[in-house]
C-alpha cells in the first residue's frame, strides 16, 4: 500500500471511531437508558466529555487531514526536491499528535471512571460513589448497593469500556501515522528531477 493510500485508510478509520466515541459519551447522560431528574447526580466523568471532546472533536483534525492528503508538488519549492513532501509529512505528524492528545484524554477519563464506578442512589435520599478502587469489578454482589438508576453499573461500565477501547485504537492509529511520517521524512526522498523533467525552479 502506498503512503498516501495508507494515510487515507487511517483517516477513514478514525471517522467511525470518533462517531462511536461521541455516541457513547452522549448515552452516558442517560444512565440506564433513562433520563435522570437532577444532572448533579450524574458521574463527574460524564461531564468531562471524554468521548465527545477527546474521541470526537479533537479527532476531526487528523481524520480530515489524512483523508485530504495529496501528493506533494515538490516543483513549487524552488528546487528543494524533498521540501514539499517533508512539509506534508510534518503537518500529518502535527495533526496526528492532536489526535493522540485527544485519545489520551478520553483514555484517562475512562480509566478513572471505570475505577471509581458510577454515582448512584444508595438510599436515605443519598447519591454517592459507593465503590472504591474498582472493587465492584471483582464482586458483582456490590452492584446491588446502587438502587437507582436501574442498571447504572453495567451501563456506565459498558459505555466507559467502549470509550476506553475506542480511544486506545485511536491512539494506536495516530501513533502509527506519526512514526510512519517521521521515517518518511528521515529516509525517503522526493524525486523532483523526474517529476519536473530534470528542471528546477528558481
Amino acid at each position: 500500500m502506498r503512503p498516501m493510500d495508507c494515510a487515507k485508510c487511517l483517516g477513514g478509520t478514525l471517522i467511525p471511531l470518533a462517531v462511536l466515541g461521541t455516541l457513547a459519551n452522549i448515552l452516558l447522560f442517560f444512565p440506564g437508558a433513562d433520563r435522570i431528574d437532577n444532572n448533579l447526580n450524574l458521574s463527574e466523568e460524564v461531564w468531562y466529555f471524554g468521548g465527545i471532546l477527546g474521541c470526537g472533536i479533537l479527532m476531526i483534525f487528523p481524520s480530515v487531514s489524512l483523508l485530504n492528503l495529496k501528493k506533494s508538488g515538490c516543483c513549487a519549492f524552488h528546487g528543494q526536491e524533498d521540501c514539499g513532501k517533508r512539509l506534508k509529512m510534518l503537518s500529518t505528524i502535527m495533526v496526528a499528535g492532536i489526535g493522540i492528545v485527544g485519545a489520551s484524554y478520553a483514555f484517562a477519563i475512562s480509566v478513572v471512571a471505570i475505577n471509581r464506578g458510577p454515582k448512584c442512589f444508595v438510599g436515605n435520599n443519598t447519591w454517592k460513589y459507593s465503590f472504591h478502587n474498582g472493587n465492584y469489578l471483582k464482586d458483582r454482589d456490590l452492584w446491588s448497593s446502587c438502587l437507582e438508576p436501574i442498571n447504572i453499573v453495567p451501563w456506565n461500565l459498558s459505555l466507559f469500556s467502549i470509550q476506553l477501547i475506542i480511544s486506545s485504537i485511536q491512539m494506536l492509529l495516530c501513533g502509527i501515522q506519526v512514526v510512519k511520517s517521521f521515517f518518511e521524512i528521515i529516509c525517503e526522498k522526493c524525486r523532483c528531477h523526474e517529476i519536473c523533467g530534470g528542471k528546477t525552479t528558481t
